[in-house]
């Protein structure tokens, strides 16, 4: 995946991908000749948080045509085989149209890759995923969850894990599996059904560790991009503040004095262990693979030649073999 490509309110398509209207081109068609150059596939990111009102407004009655037509004209300018349609958050309302989006580029090109993100499920709330995700799985090639971020000082919640694999329990109502399993019983095939793999974590203050109480002095203050993968092994990682938490199959820091930048006390995180575990269930459960939110957070450049990307070859050799 590489993106993001960006809507405007009347359908049109934005290429810069964060950089300009030059580079970003340029970057994204050296990575989709790339792709193909080692046999994979490459698929645009569409959209993403902070888009959600120019997704609304592109995919309504009026300029949906309008849309797909310049979304696959995009994909064929740079080189791409399908589209992931990033729609953050997918309110109620939003269902029929993004159904409408996703059916009409299905339509187009009935050979190109279309995937869906799709939020993590509190389990606490099954009734939040209802049969409309099967009729989505229906028209896509891969519906995958963006399990990462699946805990914060939330109200009745105790610390939490970023991405726990297991062990969610009415006071951390949130794990890979159980998302995974409430997708499945509204009818969502399993083999169409992805994981998400963060290659960053979060830092909590006031606690250090899982199942804590989240008091007055306890916050999460960190995540995305701050709390890199790369910037945990830099800044914060000891062997001895490292434990691991077997019922959720997940690591975690300890430390109980503030720790680095963010001032941790406990951070969250995944690393090769738990990618492994993550790729085991994938497989046992017959699920349809994974995601990385992102591949460049796991990028140690400091690292000798060949040691520089540790948890992209865990992901790699845990789900894809």
């Amino acid at each position: 995946f590489v993106g993001p490509i960006l809507p405007t309110s009347t359908g049109g398509v934005l290429t810069h991908f964060d950089i300009d209207n030059t580079n970003g081109p340029l970057m994204a068609r050296n990575l989709s000749a790339r792709a193909h150059q080692f046999g994979r596939k490459a698929v645009l990111m569409l959209g993403g948080a902070g888009t959600h009102t120019e997704m609304v407004s592109a995919a309504s009655s009026a300029n949906r045509a309008t849309f797909v037509a310049n979304l696959l004209s995009t994909m064929d300018t740079l080189g791409y085989d399908g589209i992931d349609v990033d729609w953050e958050p997918i309110d109620a309302v939003d269902r029929a149209p993004l159904l409408s989006l996703l059916q009409e580029l299905r339509a187009a090109r009935p050979g190109m890759i279309l995937t869906i993100p799709v939020g993590w499920v509190n389990s606490n709330f099954p009734s939040s995923i209802d049969s409309w995700y099967a009729t989505v799985a229906g028209v896509v090639d891969q519906m995958n969850m963006m399990t990462y971020d699946m805990a914060g000082p939330y109200s009745g919640w105790v610390t939490w894990h970023s991405s726990a694999l297991l062990d969610n329990q009415p006071n951390h109502p949130s794990s890979i599996a159980s998302s995974a399993q409430l997708y499945r019983n509204v009818g969502v095939p399993a083999a169409k059904l992805g994981i998400g793999i963060g290659f960053y974590g979060t830092c909590w203050r006031g606690a250090t560790g899982p199942r804590q109480t989240i008091g007055s002095g306890v916050s999460l203050v960190a995540s995305d991009n701050t709390m890199s993968y790369a910037n945990i092994m830099s800044s914060y990682y000891d062997a001895s503040a490292r434990q691991w938490d077997d019922l959720a199959k997940v690591p975690y820091l300890s430390f109980p004095t503030a720790k680095g930048p963010q001032q941790c006390n406990f951070i969250s995180y995944d690393d090769e262990q738990s990618i492994g575990e993550k790729g085991a269930h994938v497989k046992a459960s017959g699920l349809g693979g994974a995601i990385i939110w992102t591949i460049g957070q796991g990028h140690l450049p400091n690292a000798p030649v060949g040691s520089q990307d540790p948890v992209l070859e865990a992901a790699y050799n845990a789900i894809v073999p």
